[in-house]
């Protein structure tokens, strides 16, 4: 009998499958926005905005040493889709990469919404695994290899 996955890797699994849809060939990101009934609310993909050039067609435009592309975290946060109402807070954002500093300063700025982040490959700075800050709790993805 096959024993059933976590939600946790569900989710991520599915970011995986998201993070192809990119169109920056520096990292290939991607982000699911989850709600508290484990329903998903949003997804997202780091690329150029709608219009603009994309980094695999063209190269990646870069400015101060950072590629323009929008993030994945970015991109699933603008397109979520959040309740309003008593049940408007206790969501996860699930992410292939862990968030870099300017995306979880976007991150923070939802914290009445978002409670908990699960990434799975560390950011090029150093720091804790799992942290908690601005109330929402930053964690490193625990299962299975996806």
């Amino acid at each position: 009998m096959t024993k059933r996955i976590s939600r946790d890797e569900m989710f991520m699994r599915i970011a995986y499958v998201v993070a192809e849809r990119g169109t920056c060939p520096r990292a290939k990101v991607g982000a699911v926005l989850v709600d508290r009934d484990h329903k998903i609310r949003s997804i997202g993909y780091n690329g150029n905005p709608p219009g603009a050039p994309h980094c695999e067609d063209v190269g990646c435009m870069m400015k101060n040493g950072h590629c323009t592309a929008i993030h994945a975290e970015v991109n699933a946060l603008m397109y979520g889709r959040f309740e309003t109402g008593i049940y408007d807070t206790g969501y996860t954002l699930y992410v292939t990469h862990k968030p870099c500093e300017e995306c979880k300063r976007v991150i923070l700025k939802f914290n009445s919404k978002i409670k908990r982040v699960v990434y799975d490959i560390p950011y090029r700075y150093e720091g804790p695994e799992d942290y908690e800050e601005g109330g929402v709790m930053f964690e490193k993805y625990k299962g299975p290899k996806v």
